[in-house]
């Protein structure tokens, strides 16, 4: 055989051999800023998800044709592979120019292009690690349970798990983004649309997970503690919110807000909300106040304590709660206690999601001053029980009740 011919077929074997090795991973790169920018929820179903990245196999030979299947891609393997490809090609070039082949072939061509598709995945390459994208940059804010919780910078995934988020969540402006909620989050009706998740004690941490949200919301710093801990785990963003009076909830209305970028929107909220509030404490600065015993249930008999914001909302409507000193947010009662409070009203939290329950004056305070006097007050507990926007219409509805005189 021709000398010449030899060195040309050896060439073209040692090139195919070459290129059989290296352009798998080259043009698997092709894939590799659909990897990285694939939604972070992904992290928490650690299962092999396929993509379709490029591998050659060779047509008939001759024919210019790279055939292309669906393999597996390892992140990794981009910046090396990128080197590889380089080497390769200047190394075909300069072949081929000290080799007098005269110009490039359909092989090379390709391999050109190859390198050409890689140049602009360069930045995603080169990026540093843990430097953060358009899609994960976060914030870091610390919620009212003095935690320090980072968040995405724009929010579109919220789940509640208590009713009195959900419809803050929806009073400024944010309920399109609601994805979950608990089966009591039934304000507004448009909450329902959202998944359920179960209940406010008992939520289904699978099915949290499963709704990719970008923040979960909770209702005090003591409810579903474990339920946090194994949501953190997952890193997923837990907000605490744990309110003691009515000005906290106007600073919650306002804080979420402002982490779901609706700030005007939640401002306006809050300014209506405190003229009101403003209102009744106005019509009734003048008036003896009560003393009122809050029945949170008859049986077993619990209460509000000096940590509970309806402490505060009782004052404002022209009140003085008979537990106020009482340590905690809601105690028990005992039997004994109740009878020697001796209540001038009484108010029972009734008629809203509750139905008829806790409708029955406890049985220790059914000879109370308040019984005697036909003083209870059946308040729907909606608009009691929940520290939201509606907190104002019990406010009122308080007020009116224990002083009908400041109103008329």
């Amino acid at each position: 055989m021709n000398p010449a011919r030899s060195r040309h077929c050896e060439c073209l074997r040692q090139e195919a051999k070459q290129s059989q090795e290296t352009c798998p991973s080259v043009l698997q790169l092709v894939n590799a800023r659909e990897k990285a920018f694939r939604p972070q929820w992904e992290f928490f179903f650690p299962k092999k998800i396929p993509s379709l990245s490029l591998s050659p196999s060779r047509g008939s030979r001759g024919d210019g044709i790279l055939n292309f299947k669906t393999t597996d891609f390892s992140p990794g393997d981009l910046c090396g592979s990128l080197c590889l490809c380089g080497r390769w090609v200047s190394n075909r070039v300069h072949r081929r120019g000290t080799e007098g082949h005269g110009g490039f072939t359909e092989r090379t061509r390709l391999a050109l292009i190859a390198v050409l598709v890689l140049v602009s995945l360069i930045p995603a390459c080169s990026r540093r690690s843990g430097e953060p994208t358009l899609q994960t940059q976060t914030r870091e804010v610390t919620d009212e349970a003095g935690r320090r919780v980072r968040l995405p910078e724009k929010i579109d995934r919220i789940v509640s798990l208590a009713p009195n988020l959900t419809e803050i969540v929806f009073a400024v402006g944010a309920g399109d983004r609601l994805v979950g909620r608990t089966r009591y989050c039934d304000y507004p009706a448009e909450a329902k649309r959202a998944a359920e998740v179960g209940d406010t004690l008992t939520p289904s941490v699978e099915r949290i997970i499963a709704l990719k949200p970008q923040v979960v919301l909770v209702s005090t710093a003591s409810q579903l503690e474990t339920f946090t801990k194994q949501v953190d785990a997952q890193n997923i963003s837990v907000y605490v919110t744990n309110p003691q009076s009515l000005e906290d909830i106007f600073r919650s209305i306002q804080t979420l807000g402002d982490l779901f970028g609706e700030h005007e929107r939640a401002a306006g909220v809050v300014s209506t909300l405190r003229k009101r509030s403003e209102a009744v404490t106005a019509a009734t600065s003048q008036v003896k106040p009560a003393r009122v015993f809050y029945q949170v249930s008859g049986e077993p008999l619990y209460t509000i304590g000096r940590d509970a914001y309806l402490t505060d909302l009782i004052r404002r409507a022209g009140g003085v709660s008979v537990t106020a000193d009482v340590p905690g947010a809601f105690p028990r009662f005992s039997d004994e206690a109740a009878l020697a409070s001796r209540p001038e009203a009484i108010i029972l939290p009734s008629g809203g999601s509750m139905g008829s329950a806790n409708s029955t004056v406890a049985a220790p305070l059914k000879n109370s001053p308040a019984v005697l006097n036909n003083r209870v007050y059946k308040i729907n507990d909606d608009h009691l029980s929940r520290p939201g926007p509606r907190l104002a219409d019990g406010l009122e509805e308080m007020a009116r009740a224990l002083h009908p005189e400041a109103f008329r």
